[in-house]
């Protein structure tokens, strides 16, 4: 082979990489516009267009098998006839444009419908006054050139919003929601009218839904929706509505797992579900739980509760396009207005040509231009002198004379023009008269006539179409709060490990598989982490136990020394949100900072201490009481407040309310602290949750008999 001959077959060459690349992109582009994702001119995808199209054509007021109605629409649509089935029935089920007869499923059970040879299926009337008119629609060829099909359909309605719609295509997919039919009625008079209303979802099984961050369907948009639960004695449930896109199934599925996890506790659950929805969840008798914790741990936990991802994507132009549900409705609006425009055209246009030749027959018979004809020997003849014969009378016409319109001429037949009637004639031409000015009038205020059209089917249409969902807004459930306790957690303090697994460790306080701990260890620093069943919380512990992030009354008391020398801070903070498994500073952070003492309370339950300055010469005030409800709570951050500059010798706790038991007391009576490095292990019968250690006074490090830090078990 020559090298010039190899170079140019070389050249002819292409990558299989590259052909990859375009089948690639064209299938994607295949599956976006003819598979997944609706079109915003009608709300349809491709199979549901050619599947009305079909029904339309098979349209005479009586109910079709599916099993002929999806053979009759295979002849548009080539892909199988278990999609075509599919999509009819989940049409058919949103009871919107289809009458259905026979079992065509439970959407509240999951349960299928029957077998297409056995469910049969229509047009709803109002179906067959929104979506259709030859007239309007733009028509293409079928997918193998033998029969016509619309591009789209002209829908007068927003039936995008109403029935709602979900699709994933290639890299794309598609949420819209369903919206209440006559919430989108008003709104789109309130368009009409110039103004922007705010639709929101409404589901067909009910529910509770917040919307707060709804985003009008975009993307970033998150739903949360909840079943609606009724207490019907003090130890039965009865869920009446289910969240959207769950089933009785899913959702009692969803219950029993959660009860098999120790999340919740029940007895049993019974499904009476038939026409409606009625789930009874049955308690223990036995049981300390009360409903509303019970109701709340199955919004945390089960499907009672659901998160919603809307996504609003639609084809316009060929091309996919992101659309707020309200700017969809707003095309829609303006579509229908167009339309209804539109048919007003096509309607002034026909009268105008019934208008036209009345007129031109009532010219032809009333001067007997026919006549004329009697003598011809040709067709062309006859053609010439007809037109000439009505050639004085073409000013009394509103267009010109066509050869149309004089071969319609001929057509009139003999008995026809015997029976002429001259005043008949100028009745009918009177009454397309009326019509056409009517029409001309509606094309000037073609506002108020789309107004009107809406309206008429709000009339004929909107019966027991109220909303269903209940639109409320409500706080997320915190898991650990609701949660069952199923678990104890247990601490070994020499070793630094802390969980539910320690069972021969101190018990701390019951608890749950999903909470988390806290842990102040006596270096002034802490960490949150997840509860395991044993791990490394780290030496010193200080305090441990459940952290609740929501529990905005614990207030953590603090009195520290700022490093080795520095002045003595008392502080007052709350722990909020953090990050776990970081570790946290409850001082300044400064090197051997020493805690004096350290307690836990409420916002106005607070200890009341009295530090007792080291002797000094010219030194007063060598004691200095510590009111600590005095002390303004702030954050875990705050550096607090400073008690002193001079060294410290010991803390004691004052006498009063909030004082309470300790060791030993002095001559004063005013209680102090005084143990060793190694406190005894408390005894957990007699010590409540939710702290192990209450609080925590230290003595001077430097005292000559070499006393350590001091704790308190409370």
């Amino acid at each position: 082979m020559s090298e010039e001959k190899q170079k140019h077959e070389e050249s002819n060459v292409t990558p299989v990489s590259a052909l990859y690349n375009n089948w690639f992109l064209e299938y994607a582009s295949y599956v976006i516009l003819e598979r997944a994702v609706p079109y915003i001119d009608d709300g349809l995808k491709p199979v549901q267009r050619r599947l009305m199209h079909a029904m339309w054509e098979l349209e005479d007021g009586r109910y079709n098998k599916v099993a002929n109605i999806i053979g009759h629409t295979m002849k548009y649509h080539p892909h199988g006839d278990v999609s075509i089935g599919d999509a009819l029935v989940q049409l058919g089920q949103k009871d919107l444009v289809i009458d259905t007869q026979g079992n065509w499923g439970n959407t509240l059970t999951g349960d299928s419908a029957a077998a297409s040879r056995y469910i049969e299926a229509r047009l709803s009337k109002f179906a067959l006054e929104v979506v259709f008119n030859p007239k309007t629609t733009v028509w293409q060829a079928s997918y193998d050139g033998r029969n016509k099909e619309p591009v789209t359909l002209p829908v007068k309605f927003p039936l995008l919003l109403a029935q709602g719609v979900e699709g994933i295509a290639v890299g794309l997919a598609c949420k819209i929601l369903p919206h209440n039919f006559i919430e989108l009625l008003e709104a789109a008079i309130e368009i009409v009218k110039g103004k922007t209303p705010d639709i929101l979802p409404d589901f067909p099984g009910g529910g509770i839904a917040d919307f707060s961050k709804y985003n009008g369907g975009l993307r970033g948009g998150k739903i949360r929706v909840r079943a609606k639960i009724e207490k019907l004695d003090k130890k039965t449930l009865c869920i009446v509505e289910l969240p959207f896109g769950t089933t009785t199934g899913s959702l009692i599925e969803s219950i029993l797992h959660a009860n098999d996890k120790g999340k919740i506790k029940i007895k049993k659950v019974e499904d009476n579900t038939s026409s409606v929805v009625e789930i009874l969840v049955h308690l223990h008798p036995d049981s300390s739980e009360d409903l509303d914790r019970t109701i709340d741990a199955l919004y945390a936990f089960t499907d009672c509760e659901v998160s919603i991802s809307p996504n609003s994507c639609v084809i316009k132009d060929d091309r996919p396009h992101f659309y707020s549900v309200n700017e969809m409705l707003k095309v829609s609006v303006d579509q229908t207005m167009e339309l209804l425009k539109l048919e007003l055209e096509i309607r002034k246009s026909e009268l105008m040509e019934s208008w036209h030749f009345s007129s031109l027959e009532k010219i032809f018979i009333e001067n007997r231009v026919y006549r004329d004809i009697e003598e011809c020997t040709t067709w062309e003849d006859v053609l010439k002198t007809i037109d000439l014969g009505l050639e004085p009378y073409k000013g009394l016409l509103r267009r010109e004379v066509t050869q149309e319109d004089i071969l319609r001429l001929t057509e009139i037949k003999i008995k026809r023009i015997s029976r002429f009637d001259a005043f008949q004639a100028d009745e009918k031409i009177r009454n397309i008269e009326e019509e056409l000015f009517k029409v001309e009038n509606e094309l000037n205020n073609i506002k108020g006539v789309t107004i009107a059209w809406y309206r008429n089917l709000l009339k004929k249409y909107g019966k027991d179409k109220e909303r269903k969902t209940k639109i409320e807004s409500f706080e997320s459930i915190i898991a650990s709060d609701v949660v069952v306790n199923n678990q104890k957690l247990y601490v070994n303090r020499e070793d630094g490990f802390a969980g539910y697994g320690l069972k021969k460790n101190e018990f701390v306080m019951d608890c749950s598989d999903i909470d988390d701990i806290i842990v102040f260890r006596e270096d002034g620093t802490f960490t949150v982490s997840r509860i395991a069943e044993k791990s490394f919380v780290g030496k010193g512990i200080l305090h441990i136990a459940v952290f609740r992030k929501s529990d905005e009354d614990t207030v953590y008391n603090l009195l520290y020394q700022d490093g080795a020398k520095g002045s003595l801070m008392v502080k007052r903070f709350t722990i909020g949100g953090m990050t776990r498994e970081k570790e946290y500073s409850i001082t300044k952070g400064k090197p051997n900072s020493k805690i004096w003492y350290f307690g836990i309370s409420g916002a106005n339950d607070a200890e009341s201490l009295q530090v007792i300055l080291k002797p000094k010469p010219r030194l007063r005030i060598k004691n200095i009481d510590v009111l600590l409800n005095d002390i303004l709570i702030k954050g875990r951050s705050a550096q607090g407040n400073i008690v002193s500059k001079y060294p410290v010798s010991k803390v004691v706790l004052l006498k009063g309310k909030a004082a309470v038991a300790s060791s030993s007391a002095d001559d004063s009576g005013d209680k102090t602290v005084s143990e060793k490095n190694n406190p005894t292990k408390p005894d957990s019968a007699s010590k409540p949750p939710p702290a192990i250690v209450k609080s925590k006074i230290a003595d001077d490090d430097d005292t000559a008999d070499g006393e350590g830090q001091m704790s308190l078990d409370i």
